[in-house]
């Protein structure tokens, strides 16, 4: 029984730490940016560079493995010693679940510097999900809370 609860909460974690990753695809859109204008740039792309996208940093990753740290520590020893367990489990859990959502929700992406025919050039970073090439026109689309993505 104690292994059952212990694969169910480790399920949950990790269900809660793949709920956090937040797609910062070209191609995805938040539900509030739906319906709304956008300003729409056009360009040639002047260089790519990869980068790496830092993953989320939230407490539900801190929570969710500091939860089946403390189950598993449970499951040690008796009287103090168990307590002593629990409570160390869920610390070092904590940290891990915390570590392993920065893991999970990192990624890889681009860093596209486009001159826009206004004359201006610019750089915006997002997922590399699709592959752009010095010399290619492109779109610039700007949301009205500052959100921009690099578009064919």
């Amino acid at each position: 029984m104690k292994h059952l609860i212990t694969a169910v909460l480790t399920a949950v974690g990790l269900v809660f730490l793949s709920g956090c990753a937040s797609s910062l695809s070209s191609d995805a859109y938040t539900r509030d940016s739906a319906r709304q204008m956008q300003t729409v740039y056009y360009g040639t792309v002047q260089s790519i560079r990869t980068v790496r996208i830092e993953g989320t940093k939230t407490p539900i990753g801190t929570g969710a493995g500091a939860i089946a740290g403390g189950v598993l520590g449970h499951q040690v020893g008796g009287g103090t010693g168990r307590t002593l367990a629990t409570v160390g489990g869920a610390l070092l859990g904590g940290v891990a679940g915390s570590a392993a959502e920065e893991g999970i929700t990192r990624q890889d992406g681009y860093e596209i510097s486009v001159r826009l025919d206004n004359g201006r050039t610019i750089s915006v970073v997002q997922a590399a999900d699709i592959a752009f090439q010095p010399g290619e026109r492109v779109r610039v689309v700007e949301g009205r809370d500052g959100t921009t993505r690099v578009t064919r």
